[in-house]
């Protein structure tokens, strides 16, 4: 597997590259254009300026996460062709330097979602928490102001300027439901994936997170059933999925070292995390250790080492640990920490299966 690091940019992040060259055996950078409004053509030169800032570190650049999804290409409104044209453009521009992987998801308006950034652990530290009655309570626009303003950070999936928007788009939704919203990706990705293979380029969706409907927005990346409609989309050799333990898994009924065995070859791209998760359908998130959450990351390891995993992996969400003030859910050292433990069973797998040899 090629360790890979998630990274916000010189101006958005509190981790630096400096810091991350420090971690082992972190070969790349996982990147995007943060500043960039959805919708917006990447340039050239501004993928060139990150790219090479990245590569005088000596690592690679070449999982992009994310090219954000305009609403309208989501809707299906009128305005979706010219959205899509822009995508387009922006995947030329990736390839010419050396891109392999664009993360993407199709989550209505909500990216990831949670009702506390900062909810405290029994050992001290504070980690991301979804309380399942309070988001089933709160009003939507309380919510996402909440979250707009838990950090000077931009938090991607939270836009700002979707915050003056959300009754209008709310009520664009009212129209589309799961069918409707799997339609309007098929629409995109038929005009996307053979630009994606024209310039070596997979694109591989992201899960929802979490893996059900909230604010009764449609959701379509849910478990086994919705990756098996995914790929009959299209086969492609560059429609792929981003295999998220943390996001899938944060439902019980989602056997992530099951689905690991399953779906690892078309997966170019995984976050690896662990969450426990409670009798009410709450959960938090926890360090990567597979006893402190409900998923076997030890067996998913296990299953992508016995496959001879070549894609692209990273520590997903970590804690705050140690007093790190971050951006919520990726400080530097829990997400260290986690790397140490990945590689530790991954070189523990692959000496095994030595000596058995």
């Amino acid at each position: 597997m090629d360790m890979t690091f998630r990274w916000y940019g010189r101006d958005n992040d509190t981790v630096t590259l400096d810091q991350i060259k420090q971690i082992p055996n972190v070969k790349g950078i996982v990147w995007a254009l943060h500043k960039k409004e959805v919708g917006q053509v990447w340039t050239k030169e501004e993928i060139k300026s990150e790219v090479d800032y990245i590569k005088s570190f000596g690592f690679h650049a070449d999982v992009v996460e994310s090219v954000n999804i305009h609403e309208s290409i989501k809707i299906g409104d009128g305005d979706r062709d010219a959205y899509i044209d822009n995508y387009i453009e922006t995947i030329k521009n990736l390839g010419e330097f050396g891109v392999k992987v664009i993360c993407y998801n199709f989550m209505p308006i909500f990216d990831w979602t949670r009702s506390d950034l900062f909810h405290p652990l029994s050992d001290g530290s504070t980690a991301l928490f979804y309380e399942k009655s309070k988001i089933e309570e709160v009003d939507p626009f309380d919510l996402f102001k909440s979250v707009s303003d838990a950090t000077d950070l931009s938090l991607p999936g939270w836009e700002p300027e979707k915050l003056d928007r959300i009754q209008e788009l709310f009520k664009a939704y009212e129209s589309i439901d799961e069918e409707k919203l799997w339609d309007n990706l098929a629409y995109f990705l038929e005009r996307v994936l053979p630009v994606c293979e024209e310039h070596d380029i997979k694109m591989a969706i992201h899960p929802d997170d979490p893996p059900w409907s909230i604010f009764g927005l449609p959701r379509i990346m849910t478990g086994e059933a919705s990756i098996k409609k995914l790929f009959s989309i299209s086969d492609s050799p560059s429609h792929c999925l981003t295999f998220c333990t943390g996001s899938l898994g944060a439902n019980p009924n989602n056997d992530m070292k099951d689905l690991a065995s399953k779906y690892a070859h078309r997966s170019p791209f995984a976050h690896i995390r662990n969450v426990k998760i409670y009798e009410n359908g709450d959960f938090i998130e926890t360090s990567h250790l597979t006893e402190d959450g409900s998923i076997d990351i030890a067996g998913v390891i296990k299953e992508l080492a016995s496959q001879n995993y070549k894609g692209y992996v990273r520590p997903d969400h970590g804690r705050h640990i140690w007093d790190e003030k971050c951006r919520p859910g990726y400080g530097l050292y829990d997400r260290a920490l986690g790397i140490m433990y990945l590689l530790g069973l991954w070189d523990a797998y692959h000496y095994k299966k030595k000596e058995l040899s």
